[in-house]
């Protein structure tokens, strides 16, 4: 396959969570070109499952990729950018995509003892297809689930052939966050006559704050950010309605309940000083993303006396990643793999080097005849 003309093909036509409808296509159009004699290919919704029966298998072994784009208009000047305005593969799923294929054709050139099980998996930006894709195979599709689960991401700030991962927990819990607060709106002139949204939304922005400062353990970390604040319409009419748009992230299940509990108590005493009304959605959010600790110090040691490889051993950060519903039921491990770009994740001059399209399906292949 040629993987560069892949990833750019791939690159042209992101689309986001569910509406993967080209991509899917294009990816099954490539896998049918590959010999068919070993393989079982089934669709769900806009993503698909590929089965690659092994030499003597015992279980079966999962690669999972994720297909979606974002929602950014690129800035890339790539004679291959997007052709879709306002969308762009800016979190690398381009690439995800094309080492997910190269590894799928390896697989077929020289099986591996053990059955493989490639996963394309739509929405992982959102809203969220690792658990019912997970779902689904343990319902309709038992023969397809895998046994182990493994996973890689693309990490700009590291060099082609550099990879990391860590036992233990990789990434963060994650929830969105909105608010809005609604209330009696009304004449610049006449503020007595009217509850200013505006007002009791900062009010509650420099609340939340405290939750992280003042409640969290220090021990746990924790962050709560707004990263959007609007409110009103024209400079002389006080706001009747006020939004806040943020993020939770935390490293423990527990630090994340209680922070919501914490939310929900502050915008209950925002109500009743503001006299409004305070609606909270937490959006889609995701499960921490734990490495299976005996698979992440044998990806480990593989990594580091693999030729051509530099394996490093990451911190814990607060990304989030729907990997973590595989993660929550099957043993699995996701890991950085280096693509030295100047611009980082979800900005919109990324600029992977495609160096990593040589490298990461032979890697990955060996890794996965080992286990």
């Amino acid at each position: 396959m040629e993987l560069v003309k892949i990833r750019r093909d791939l690159h042209q036509i992101p689309e986001i969570g569910f509406q993967e409808v080209k991509t899917q296509a294009y990816l099954l159009e490539a896998i049918s070109r590959l010999p068919q004699e070993r393989l079982e290919v089934v669709e769900w919704r806009t993503g698909i499952a590929v089965k690659v029966r092994g030499s003597h298998p015992k279980k079966r072994i999962g690669w999972r990729t994720d297909i979606d784009a974002l929602p950014i208009t690129e800035e890339t000047g790539f004679d291959f950018k997007s052709t879709h305005p306002g969308y762009m593969h800016a979190c690398g799923h381009d690439v995800h995509m094309a080492v997910a294929l190269g590894l799928l054709e390896k697989l077929i050139d020289k099986p591996i003892k053990d059955d493989a099980v490639i996963l394309f998996q739509p929405a992982e930006e959102g809203p969220g297809g690792a658990l019912p894709f997970r779902e689904w195979l343990k319902n309709d599709k038992p023969d397809f689930l895998p046994d182990v689960i493994c996973a890689l991401h693309i990490a700009p700030e590291l060099p082609v052939g550099t990879v990391g991962t860590r036992p233990g927990l990789l990434f963060a819990n994650t929830s969105e966050l909105f608010i809005d607060l609604r209330g009696k709106g009304g004449h610049a002139a006449y503020p007595h006559l009217t509850e200013d949204m505006a007002v009791a939304a900062a009010s509650l922005l420099i609340q939340l704050q405290t939750i992280v400062s003042r409640t969290v353990n220090p021990m746990d970390s924790a962050v709560l950010t707004v990263g959007k604040m609007t409110a009103g319409t024209v400079q002389n009419i006080i706001a009747e309605h006020a939004r806040l748009e943020g993020t939770i992230r935390t490293l423990n299940s527990e630090s994340m309940v209680h922070m919501k509990r914490r939310i929900e108590a502050i915008c209950r005493a925002v109500e009743e000083a503001n006299h409004c009304k305070v609606t909270i959605d937490y959006g889609s959010g995701y499960l921490e993303v734990n490495n299976n600790e005996a698979l992440a110090e044998k990806f480990l040691r593989y990594a580091s006396e693999s030729e051509g490889i530099q394996a490093i051993r990451s911190e814990a950060a607060m990304t989030g990643e729907d990997f973590g519903y595989f993660t929550e039921q099957l043993p699995g491990l996701m890991f950085w793999a280096g693509v030295s770009s100047p611009y980082g994740l979800h900005h919109a001059k990324l600029d992977p080097d495609e160096k990593i399209l040589d490298l990461m399906p032979g890697f990955i292949h060996g890794f996965m005849s080992e286990l």
